[in-house]
């Protein structure tokens, strides 16, 4: 294994007509000898698995069979939309001079079932808890947010309203 490069982060190259491909492995783990002989013969765990990475145990939600202390795919459609906005942010605070000490979303999510078991998101609010320097930077620190959520690539890949309920504070 290599050791991770230390010192200035490289040069960011120009914003360029570029495709970024993401891949993962999903295992299912939760055959428990019957494999998928009834609805209540398996387990829904799983492991969410990329080159390099510790695995990331999921499971479907406990209300689906699934299991409480794993990460469910709900959560983690939430969590990267709150991720994407995040990174954005801190980013465009970056590049404008908004000094950021703290970031904490307390993000939550709406999935409503159909009667025939379907579901689909119906919104996911991101309550964002940003911690700037200085009160002067206030307005200039939630203005970001607006931004940030243009360019989030998660909020527009999906077919819901991402709502923000941010508060901004300054650190004493």
């Amino acid at each position: 294994m290599t050791e991770p490069q230390r010192g200035p982060a490289p040069a960011q190259p120009a914003h360029q007509d570029q495709a970024h491909d993401y891949r993962v492995d999903v295992v299912w783990t939760g055959n428990t000898g019957q494999g998928t002989s009834s609805y209540r013969s398996y387990h829904r765990t799983h492991e969410v698995r990329a080159p390099g990475k510790d695995p990331l145990p999921g499971s479907a939600d406990p209300v689906f069979g699934g299991e409480d202390e794993r990460y469910n795919p709900e959560e983690l459609l939430v969590a990267s939309l709150s991720q994407c906005h995040m990174l954005w942010y801190l980013h465009l605070a970056a590049e404008t001079g908004v000094l950021v000490l703290g970031y904490h979303d307390r993000a939550g999510g709406t999935l409503r079932e159909g009667p025939d078991g379907a579901g689909e998101f119906t919104e996911v609010v991101l309550a964002p808890e940003v911690t700037v320097a200085d009160p002067a930077i206030v307005d200039a620190a939630e203005a970001l947010h607006a931004r940030a959520h243009e360019l989030s690539y998660v909020a527009k890949a999906v077919n819901f309203p991402v709502r923000h309920e941010f508060s901004t504070r300054v650190a004493h």
